[in-house]
C-alpha cells in the first residue's frame, strides 16, 4: 500500500502524503528520489540511480531533507486507523443529528436524470401532512442524544409545492428547540419555478442552506430540465436565482448542476454560472446505468479530466484578479480535515442521516427511497430495522476493497454508498467512473492550493 501520492500539475510537483494529509511542493530531483525512498533503497543506491540525470550532491540533499520530513511525521507516515477501525466502529455511540425530509413526492419538472422519477421515487405522488413532519422532528430530537445542532433538509420532488407545511415545520422546530435545547439548521433544494419574494424572505430568516437547481448554459439547462409540456425553465428561474443569492450576500447558498455526456464541457457551464455573478457553484457528474443516452461513459474519462484542469486553471486566474467563486469539488480542507470518523466513513447515510417519505418510512438517504430491502422503519415506530442501520455503521474506507489503496480515501470517505449499490449491488462496492473523477478532483484541489498559496 502506497504512502505518498505524487502527480504534476499546472508546473507543480507535488507529493501527499496520504495519511498524515501533508502537502509538499518539491523540486525534480526530490520528485525522482521520493519513489526510490519508498521502496527503501539507501541514499547510496538511490544516488547510483539518479546521477546520470542530477548531480550526486542535490540527489543527497534531497534525500536528507526527506528524511527530516519522515521524522517530524510529514512523509511516509503510517496509516494509524486501520488496525483499530473496528474497534471504533463497535464502540461509537452513533446518534441521529440530520434528516432529509421528503417534503413533496410530486415536481413541476420532468428533468431527464431524475432518479426520483419527476419526485415520485418508484412510487405514487405525495405531499408530507404537517403531522408526518412533526413525528419526523420529534424523532430526531428524541434519537439525538446530547447532541444540540441539528440538520433538516426540505427535499423533493419541489418542495415548493408543499410550501405551507415546510414553514409550519419550521415554526415547530423553533418551539421544541427551547424545550429541548437543540438547535435546527433548516436547508431547502429548489428547482427555482415556484420562487418568490414571499419565499425568499422566509428562507433568509431561517433556512442555514439553500441549494438551487440550474445546469449550467441554458441549452444546456433546458434539454435536461423542462417542464412536462417541454418548454424549457431557464428563463424562468435565472433571474430569480441571482436575486436570491444577492439577498443572501452570496453565502449560504449554492447553484448545484448536473452534467451527462450531452455537456462533456461543463467547465463553460461553470464558468457560465459565475459569469451570471453566483459565487457557490457546485457542477456534478450525473450518475446512471450505462443504457441510459445521458450517461458518463468510460470513453467521456479524459475530456472530463481535460475539463476539470481548465477550470483549476481559470479559476486561479479569476482569483488572482478579484473575480473568484467557490467550486464545490475543489474545496477540501487541507489543514484538519473532518473528524476522523467522517473521513472513515463518509456522510452517516444510515446511522447519522436518514430520509423521510411523505407518509413517515425511514430509508438510509434519499437515493435508497422506494428500494424496499432498505426501508428502516418509520416515524409512529421508529427504526423496526436495526441490522440495516448496523450494516450502514460499519461501512468504511477498510471495508471497500477499491479503497484500500487510493490516495483519496481520506477525502472522499469511501463515497456514496447508495453510488456502490446501484452499480455493484454492494454498499460496500464502489462506483468506478465516480472514483476517477474524485481522484482528479482532489488533485486539482491541491494544485488550486498551492498556486494561491504562492
Amino acid at each position: 500500500m502506497s504512502l505518498i501520492h505524487r502527480y504534476q500539475s499546472n508546473g507543480y510537483n507535488i507529493v501527499l502524503d496520504i495519511n498524515s494529509g501533508c502537502i509538499h511542493l518539491v523540486d525534480l530531483v526530490t520528485y525522482e528520489v521520493l519513489p526510490f525512498m519508498e521502496e527503501g533503497l539507501s541514499e547510496q543506491e538511490i544516488v547510483d540511480k539518479l546521477k546520470d540525470q542530477y548531480p550526486e550532491a542535490d540527489i543527497r540533499t534531497s534525500v536528507s531533507e526527506c528524511e527530516k520530513l519522515k521524522e517530524q511525521g510529514m512523509l511516509f507516515t503510517r496509516d494509524i486507523y486501520e488496525n483499530i477501525i473496528d474497534e471504533f466502529t463497535e464502540n461509537r455511540q452513533t446518534v441521529v443529528k440530520a434528516l432529509c425530509l421528503h417534503i413533496a413526492h410530486d415536481c413541476n419538472l420532468a428533468c431527464r436524470y431524475c432518479f426520483a422519477e419527476e419526485g415520485e421515487y418508484h412510487g405514487r405522488r405525495a405531499l408530507m401532512s404537517f403531522e408526518v413532519g412533526k413525528k419526523a422532528l420529534d424523532f430526531l430530537i428524541a434519537n439525538s442524544g446530547s447532541r444540540k445542532n441539528l440538520e433538516v433538509d426540505f427535499f423533493g420532488g419541489e418542495p415548493l409545492m408543499n410550501w405551507q407545511v415546510v414553514k409550519d415545520l419550521v415554526a415547530y422546530g423553533r418551539e421544541q428547540e427551547k424545550l429541548h435545547n437543540k438547535k435546527f439548521r433548516f436547508t431547502l433544494t429548489t428547482n427555482g419555478v415556484l420562487l418568490n419574494d414571499e419565499v425568499m424572505e422566509f428562507c433568509n430568516k431561517e433556512m442555514g442552506n439553500v441549494v438551487l437547481s440550474v445546469d449550467g448554459r441554458k441549452e444546456v439547462h433546458d434539454y435536461m430540465r423542462p417542464f412536462r409540456k417541454g418548454a424549457g425553465s431557464y428563463d424562468l428561474i435565472i433571474p430569480k436565482f441571482q436575486k436570491f443569492a444577492e439577498s443572501r450576500n452570496q453565502d449560504k447558498y449554492y447553484v448545484r448542476g448536473t452534467f451527462t455526456h450531452h455537456n462533456l464541457d461543463f467547465s463553460k457551464d461553470v464558468l457560465h454560472l459565475a459569469d451570471l455573478g453566483f459565487k457557490q457553484i457546485s457542477v456534478e457528474p450525473v450518475v446512471a446505468a450505462d443504457t441510459e443516452e445521458y450517461a458518463i461513459r468510460e470513453e467521456d474519462i479524459p475530456q472530463i479530466m481535460e475539463e476539470y484542469d481548465a477550470l483549476a486553471k481559470e479559476m486561479i486566474a479569476r482569483e488572482k484578479a478579484g473575480k473568484g467563486f467557490n467550486f464545490f469539488h475543489f474545496m477540501i480542507d487541507l489543514t484538519g480535515g473532518p473528524c476522523v470518523y467522517k473521513r472513515l466513513s463518509g456522510c452517516g447515510s444510515g446511522t447519522e442521516y436518514l430520509a423521510v417519505t411523505p407518509w413517515g418510512d425511514f430509508y438510509p438517504c434519499h437515493q435508497f427511497v422506494g428500494e424496499e430491502q432498505f426501508l428502516m422503519g418509520n416515524v409512529d415506530e421508529g427504526i423496526t430495522h436495526p441490522e440495516i442501520r448496523d450494516k450502514f455503521g460499519k461501512c468504511n474506507v477498510y471495508t471497500k476493497e477499491a479503497c484500500k489503496d487510493c490516495f483519496a480515501r481520506f477525502y472522499c470517505s469511501g463515497g456514496c454508498a447508495a453510488n456502490a449499490y446501484h452499480f455493484q449491488k454492494d454498499i460496500n462496492g464502489n462506483y468506478g467512473i465516480g472514483c476517477e473523477l474524485q481522484r482528479k478532483r482532489v488533485e486539482c484541489a491541491i494544485m488550486i492550493k498551492a498556486a494561491l498559496a504562492e
